[in-house]
């Protein structure tokens, strides 16, 4: 809205081209920190209705595998679910607020947060009104697929004419490999993997959330650079015009996910659900695809990748030996099986978040 606001105001926008950061005409770092502020207190004031809404809906149904888990998290039963759908409304209304509408990059975040969101909720709707837990692995896998197909081919498409485009970048001594066509298949991969992570982390109260602010926050910064020539020319990684619009996407879901983490956090008053979880994965995955640091969303996401490996080792290991590595998948579960408080867990995973973060934005001067 800022946007169309000041493009039909061309006497104004002139005055204040000068002013504005990197490629952005209009205060990029400024609409950045505004949607964060915007999501954050659209989530906490949305939240208490949300909420109650919610709670004569959707209730979470503890009922997994595992009879102990069901027995550990059995208070949990009845909290409302599908929270995510107001960390979504926080994070769309702040973009079209602050956000350039007409940036394909832009687009392809609402593409991701819209369609990653809408499969999370048939999932959930599912899980909540059936006797079955959700979606089938393949269905679920091939909405997915479906929703990162149309983002990867814009991706495609748009990236063409950059010579960087379509390489995967290695972070250490600027090595390149040439994706060609399979960057398509190489997008999808990324966007469903990352989804499918976050996803599997979201397990405890503010778990998910709290590490989501975190890498959040490291691409939101990652983006911006990508987006300005010169700072992109000094760290010597790929820049992409017009890419710091996607920093006011991300900026929106860290100030959403703050504010839905008010409600989130142990005691939960709400859960974020498969609604939540797979467009915020998607987002991430999103950013790292668009300024070509992939190889840094396993660093930043680090804890979404740990979480991760240890369902596919856990399951690839009884499958072959018939006996379990941890007592029960995902990390975050075993150290619950192993009688540690759920909020020191929590904690104790934020804070490898928050290095981990750290550790990917600082090895850009390091380059």
């Amino acid at each position: 809205m800022l946007i169309w606001l000041l493009h039909h105001f061309a006497p104004l926008l002139e005055r204040l081209e000068p002013l504005a950061a990197g490629e952005s005409r209009v205060f990029l770092t400024t609409r950045t920190a505004l949607a964060s502020l915007t999501g954050f207190l659209i989530a906490v004031l949305l939240g208490p209705t949300a909420i109650r809404w919610l709670k004569s809906r959707f209730r979470e149904r503890i009922a997994s595998d595992s009879a102990r888990l069901n027995e550990i998290q059995a208070a949990k039963s009845a909290t409302p679910t599908m929270g995510g759908l107001f960390i979504l409304g926080a994070v769309i209304s702040s973009v079209l607020l602050w956000g350039d509408l007409s940036s394909r990059y832009v687009q392809m975040g609402l593409i991701v947060a819209l369609g990653m969101g809408s499969v999370g909720a048939i999932d959930d709707w599912v899980k909540l009104h059936t006797n079955r837990n959700g979606l089938s692995v393949r269905q679920k896998f091939l909405g997915q697929v479906i929703v990162a197909a149309l983002a990867s081919i814009a991706l495609y498409f748009h990236h063409m004419e950059h010579p960087l485009g379509h390489q995967l970048v290695w972070p250490v001594g600027g090595t390149t490999f040439a994706l060609g066509a399979g960057f398509f298949l190489w997008s999808v991969f990324v966007l469903v993997g990352s989804s499918n992570a976050v996803n599997l982390t979201d397990g405890l109260d503010g778990l998910a959330g709290g590490c989501m602010i975190f890498a959040g926050s490291a691409f939101v910064a990652l983006t911006y650079l990508a987006g300005h020539r010169t700072m992109a020319e000094y760290l010597k990684i790929p820049y992409f015009a017009g890419s710091g619009e996607l920093a006011v996407v991300l900026g929106a879901v860290v100030g959403a996910v703050l504010g839905f983490l008010w409600f989130n956090c142990y005691p939960a008053q709400v859960f974020m659900g498969d609604t939540g979880s797979l467009p915020l994965g998607g987002l991430i995955g999103l950013a790292a695809l668009v300024t070509r640091q992939e190889a840094l969303l396993v660093i930043v996401g680090g804890v979404f990748v740990l979480e991760t490996l240890s369902v596919i080792v856990q399951v690839a290991w009884f499958r072959w030996t018939g006996s379990r590595i941890l007592a029960c998948s995902p990390l975050h579960n075993h150290f619950l099986f192993r009688g540690q408080h759920e909020m020191k867990i929590v904690v104790r995973f934020w804070i490898g978040a928050a290095l981990l973060a750290i550790v990917g934005v600082a090895s850009l001067k390091i380059r």
